[in-house]
C-alpha cells in the first residue's frame, strides 16, 4: 500500500513542476479611440475618448474590447449588443471607417494602429455608440413586410411553394436589419427623409418575389415614384459594407425591373 501511494506521487510531481515554470504572455496594448457624446452634457461636443486595453486579456472581436472598456474602465460607455453571433444586428457601427457589426470585426492587433469607433454615420445619436434607428424602423414597416393574401389555401391549413420558388428568398430573407447597408449609402445620406434606402428596398423586394404573397400591384405602386427607390445611383457601398454577405445593390436593380416590365 505504501508503494502504491509512492507511485501517485512520482507521477504528480513533474505536472505540479511544469505548473510551476509557466509564464505569463507580455502585454499586448492596444489604443482603442471610441466616439463620446451624452444628452446628459449638452455643452460638451462630441469628441473621442482614448481607452488601452491588453489583447492578451482580451476576446478576438470589436465588441470583446468595448465590454471589457465598459466592464473594467469605464461603465458610462453606452452602446448596443445582444446575441454576440452575428444575428440581432444590435452592435451594428463603424469600425475602422466601415459599417460592420462589433460581434464580427475582428481586433486588428497591429499595436501601432489605432482602431477608431464612431456610430452608424448620417444618423441622430441617442449616446455614444447608439444611433436612432426609430426612422428607419418605421421606413421598414411602410413597406408592409408580411404575407398578404386575396385567398386562404384550399385546405385551410397551409400556404405551399415549391422548392423553387423558396430558393428564390436565399440572399433576402437572411438580413437582420442592421442598417449597415442604408448608413453608408450616400443616397440615403441625403435623402432618407423619403428614399428608403437598400434595407428597407431589399425586404420589399422579398416580398415582391414570394410566390404566396397576392399584393405585388399594391406593392410596385407603392414604389413607383421618383424618390422612394430611384434615388439609388448603383454606387454599391451597400453591398461591399453587408456584415452578412448579401447583395442589397442587386435586390433594388431588380426591382426596378420589375416596374420598367410589368
Amino acid at each position: 500500500m505504501f508503494a502504491f501511494k509512492r507511485s501517485i506521487i512520482s507521477l504528480r510531481s513533474p505536472l505540479s513542476r511544469g505548473l510551476a515554470t509557466t509564464t505569463e504572455k507580455p502585454s499586448l496594448i492596444k489604443k482603442f479611440k471610441i466616439y463620446r457624446w451624452s444628452p446628459d452634457k449638452p455643452s460638451e461636443k462630441p469628441h473621442l475618448q482614448e481607452y488601452q486595453v491588453d489583447l492578451n486579456d482580451c476576446g478576438p472581436m470589436i465588441l470583446d474590447a468595448i465590454i471589457k472598456i465598459k466592464n473594467e474602465q469605464d461603465p458610462t460607455l453606452t452602446f448596443r449588443r445582444s446575441c454576440r453571433e452575428g444575428i440581432c444586428g444590435s452592435c451594428a457601427m463603424n469600425i475602422g471607417g466601415r459599417n460592420t457589426l462589433a460581434c464580427l470585426c475582428r481586433i486588428d492587433r497591429d499595436v501601432k494602429k489605432d482602431t477608431k469607433i464612431y456610430p452608424l454615420p448620417h444618423m441622430f445619436v441617442v449616446r455614444d455608440l447608439v444611433p436612432d434607428l426609430t426612422h428607419f424602423y418605421k421606413q421598414y414597416k411602410s413597406i408592409q413586410p408580411y404575407l398578404q393574401r386575396d385567398s386562404i389555401p384550399e385546405d385551410g391549413k397551409e400556404n405551399l411553394q415549391s422548392v423553387e420558388d423558396r430558393k428564390k428568398l436565399d440572399g433576402l430573407y437572411e438580413c437582420i436589419l442592421c442598417a449597415c447597408c442604408s448608413t453608408s449609402c450616400p443616397s440615403y445620406w441625403w435623402n432618407q427623409q423619403e428614399y428608403l434606402g437598400p434595407a428597407v428596398l431589399m425586404q420589399a423586394y422579398r416580398w415582391l418575389i414570394d410566390s404566396r404573397d397576392q399584393a405585388g400591384r399594391v406593392r410596385r405602386e407603392m414604389l413607383e415614384n421618383s424618390m422612394s427607390m430611384y434615388r439609388c445611383h448603383t454606387i454599391l457601398n451597400c453591398t461591399r459594407t453587408c456584415p452578412k454577405g448579401l447583395n442589397p445593390g442587386k435586390a433594388i436593380a431588380e426591382v426596378k425591373k420589375q416596374l420598367a416590365f410589368a
